[in-house]
């Protein structure tokens, strides 16, 4: 296969009449300054794709659902009450249907892969299923049937809150001790011998309130994974409990406790410290932000300026599902720093462009935080490529120098035009392949799930 682009951002920068070579999911040549060629799949404007480095695909389906105030002041944790409610009724079957509905709108919306972080292992008051990676087995069918590629992040989830509280309620569905979780890896790693060779696993140790030291412990020198993806500092609750027991706040003291370097990637940690945020930056870590669900859940403003400017390294996650949109949570991610500081162009390099940096420096961040070799359009490197249409009126008139800052704050989703992960070319002419079939069984899931809620 041959794509030709009008122009394509490369490693080096815009260049013009590129023809990408791919062969067996990889860029295998480039060429460029020359014409399209019989059989080519041409396109406008050639980007590396993004990585979806944090998502939790079950609550794509509660989307909508709820945003009706509950309490005097609702907050995360009256939502994560709701949420808990709500994954009572889920059935294997519903949640494979959730799972692909979600895969196939990341990919409309310019998404190459996802890290897919799954806490949900058993079944209802934490019965176990005969397979206990069954729901695991579910993620990774809706992959196949997407052909997104997917980092598959199974969750350590022990105990529901700091000191070791006990497990209750929707939390059930969540729980494992370090011999049941190191089980439900190796079964999940047999799940990938049945999906495309870009296909990873890592772990999920779920926070410091749902897991303990010694647990931690166990689980890092157990597993030996290539990548650990962690929930860290999301809340100010969290970070006064997780103080008052441990004696350090969540990124202080994982900082002082464990070599925290380019294989761990921290998810949130909106509340630091300017101590925590340098330090944090000097790792090589990455930290998985999600704005559109942290503006969603009310979890606060990430310290953006400080941290890159520090040389620290992130990716952007759609977490909550509640809108699956890359364009939106790199918009929402710069917007959130312009309110808080009361200024422009926040993110920028130095005087460069808004757009290009967050854009490229989340393609190399996801890219390292789910294990692939991607994030860049070089020879050698995972086919993970989106195109789009700068002819749309959303772009056109534009500049070369000024797309990415056009597709970050003037464009939506439909500029997407195609969409490959891995060389798979999923989306065409901005519509996902399989989306009437998969649409039609999430349609159906959901109305049999509404009925058991609503019985």
């Amino acid at each position: 296969m041959n794509i030709f682009a009008k122009q394509a951002w490369l490693a080096d920068g815009w260049h013009k009449n590129v023809r990408i070579g791919l062969k067996n999911g990889h860029i295998d040549g480039i060429t460029h300054g020359t014409s399209a060629q019989v059989g080519d799949i041409c396109v406008d404007t050639l980007l590396p794709a993004l990585a979806n480095l944090h998502s939790h695909t079950f609550q794509r389906a509660m989307a909508g659902m709820s945003e009706q105030k509950v309490a005097d002041k609702d907050s995360f944790w009256t939502w994560r009450r709701l949420m808990y409610k709500f994954l009572e009724h889920i059935t294997p079957q519903h949640y494979e249907a959730i799972a692909a509905l979600s895969f196939m709108e990341m990919q409309e919306a310019g998404y190459a892969s996802v890290g897919e972080f799954h806490y949900v292992h058993h079944q209802h008051n934490g019965v176990r299923y005969a397979n206990i990676a069954e729901l695991s087995d579910r993620v990774m069918a809706a992959a196949a049937t997407t052909g997104i590629g997917l980092t598959h992040l199974p969750v350590l989830y022990s105990y529901g809150g700091v000191k070791r509280a006990a497990l209750s309620g929707g939390q059930m569905r969540f729980g494992n001790d370090v011999e049941q979780f190191a089980n439900l890896v190796e079964q999940a790693n047999q799940g990938l011998k049945h999906l495309a060779d870009d296909a990873k696993i890592g772990i999920a140790p779920h926070s410091l309130r749902a897991t303990s030291p010694e647990i931690l412990n166990e689980i890092l020198s157990l597993c030996n994974a290539s990548r650990i993806h962690m929930h860290i500092a999301e809340q100010p609750k969290e970070v006064r409990e997780v103080k008052a027991w441990l004696g350090a706040r969540p990124v202080e003291w994982l900082l002082d406790n464990y070599d925290i370097n380019a294989n761990w990637c921290l998810i949130h940690a909106t509340h630091m410290t300017e101590q925590e945020t340098l330090n944090l930056a000097k790792t090589g870590a990455i930290v998985g932000l999600c704005p559109i669900t942290e503006a969603n859940l009310g979890d606060g403003i990430f310290n953006g300026a400080q941290y890159l400017n520090a040389g620290g390294r992130f990716g952007i996650g759609s977490d909550s599902n509640i809108r699956i949109s890359m364009i939106e949570e790199l918009r929402t991610l710069e917007y959130s720093q312009r309110l808080r500081d009361l200024g422009r162009n926040i993110l920028a390099d130095e005087r460069g462009s808004v757009g290009a940096t967050i854009y490229n420096q989340a393609a190399i961040g996801g890219a390292q935080a789910l294990n692939r070799k991607a994030g860049k359009i070089a020879v050698g490197y995972l086919a993970d490529l989106i195109s789009i249409n700068s002819d749309d009126v959303q772009l056109v008139g534009l500049q070369t120098n000024q797309i990415f800052d056009g597709l970050c704050f003037a464009a939506t989703d439909r500029v997407v035009k195609n969409v490959w992960s891995a060389g798979r070319h999923m989306v065409q002419d901005g519509q996902h392949i399989l989306k009437s079939e998969i649409s039609k069984n999430y349609v159906a899931a959901m109305q049999n799930l509404m009925n058991k809620i609503n019985a």
